[in-house]
């Protein structure tokens, strides 16, 4: 709504707080510029002796300023004490005449691309540097403006139409970082559920290749699972996977890998986003991350499976075999080395792996304080305890090799009689 306004008809400090309370009727004149504002302002504080009223009086003189010319307050005060101070309101700033102008000519920007073409585009300071050794070690005068030219404005122009009609740099693509796991090695502090795991695979026949083992170990209580699949690709890998998991007695913190695209994608990081388990992938250069995975695949899964091809089609069978007969084995009978870690003086930590301290991972899994507040729900010591008493260590490895015997035989059987 649009209204004119006749504001010299208010002569008084009470008129101006009638105004602002709405009980004074006022023809509102528009005020369309700057120009317009400034003059009302000038007119209103020398029409009321702005300098010679009280505080509480020139602040209605402020408010009714702010309602009629639509300025704040910090900037009416600006405006107050300068026309106080004897100077005339108007705009201070001027916009340039002639604009911006450009430094370097598109003879320098073609001088630079001359420049890196000959010396194989250097680096942003080895080019400034060969630019102002140009000018001032070689007297060419040619460089004389490129001789002030900063690092940071040279790829400005580099980035230019005339740059760049003139000579193109080509990069190799570079890979983009995946933000799935953090690079760290995992922190179980003393609990059970943080798994490390690796792929292991069944050997190459004649451009073919065999199927392959997935080995999870427990960082604390080396508890282990080694599951098989036909092909690390998602439709295969994932089921496995999420049975791997499910075979854990306790709940799984967290998921240890190296960087294999395997496990680095959005569709494992989905599924341990369920379990609640961080995620966490192997750093460059640190060999010791996912060590603990990579000295079972020696110990356990070649030392059972060997290094011979198994073809992918037989995955399900190895899947079976390792679920009955060498995952109750290796963490029931098995015992293992648990290291104790020393500090010497200067810091040095050495792991000492002492007879007394050896144990199965399942002893070592009852071993720690409250055992109980680690198992999933629905699992107990008590029916864990009576499934590893029911047999003792030399069947179970009798069992094991007696299935594993039938197992290659099924995959390889050898011939009845000689050839």
């Amino acid at each position: 709504m649009v209204i004119d306004m006749n504001e010299s008809r208010l002569t008084t400090v009470e008129q101006l707080r009638a105004f602002l309370a709405g009980t004074l009727e006022v023809q509102f004149q528009p005020l369309n510029d700057d120009q317009q504002r400034y003059a009302l302002i000038s007119s209103v504080l020398s029409r009321f002796g702005y300098q010679a009223l009280g505080r509480a009086d020139k602040g209605v003189v402020l408010r009714y300023l702010g309602r009629t010319t639509g300025y704040s307050r910090q900037q009416l005060t600006r405006l107050v004490a300068r026309c106080r101070g004897g100077a005339p309101l108007a705009k201070r700033y001027k916009p340039p005449v002639a604009g911006f102008t450009c430094k370097f000519s598109a003879a320098d920007v073609a001088l630079l691309a001359r420049t890196d073409a000959l010396h194989g585009t250097l680096s942003g300071p080895a080019t400034v540097h060969l630019l102002r050794r140009a000018a001032h070690l070689y007297g060419d005068e040619r460089f004389g403006r490129l001789a002030s030219l900063s690092v940071s404005h040279l790829y400005n122009l580099r980035a230019q139409p005339g740059y760049r009609a003139q000579r193109s740099h080509w990069t190799k693509t570079r890979p983009a970082p995946v933000a799935i796991g953090q690079r760290r090695a995992p922190d179980p502090q003393g609990r059970p559920g943080f798994i490390r795991i690796d792929s292991v695979r069944q050997g190459d026949m004649d451009g073919l290749k065999g199927l392959y083992h997935l080995n999870a170990v427990d960082c604390i209580t080396q508890f282990e699972m080694v599951a098989t699949c036909e092909r690390i690709s998602e439709a295969f890998l994932l089921p496995v996977l999420e049975q791997l998991l499910e075979d854990f007695a306790f709940q799984i913190l967290g998921f240890h890998a190296d960087n294999g695209s395997e496990y680095i994608n959005h569709t494992v990081a989905r599924l341990l986003q369920k379990l609640h388990a961080e995620f966490t992938r192997s750093r460059p250069r640190q060999s010791n991350d996912n060590a603990l995975a990579e000295t079972k695949n020696a110990a356990i899964v070649r030392k059972h499976l060997g290094y011979t091809h198994i073809p992918q089609r037989f995955a399900s069978r190895v899947n079976a075999f390792c679920r009955q007969f060498l995952n109750p084995y290796i963490n029931s009978h098995r015992p293992c080395f648990f290291p104790q870690v020393e500090t010497d003086a200067k810091g040095r930590q050495r792991k000492r792996y002492r007879f007394q301290d050896m144990m199965t991972p399942y002893e070592k899994l009852k071993s720690l304080p409250e055992p109980e507040r680690f198992l999933k729900p629905g699992r107990s010591f008590e029916a864990l305890d009576a499934f590893v008493a029911a047999t003792s260590d030399n069947q179970a490895a009798e069992q094991l090799n007696q299935a594993r015997d039938r197992l290659f035989q099924s995959i390889q059987p050898r011939p009845k009689s000689a050839a």
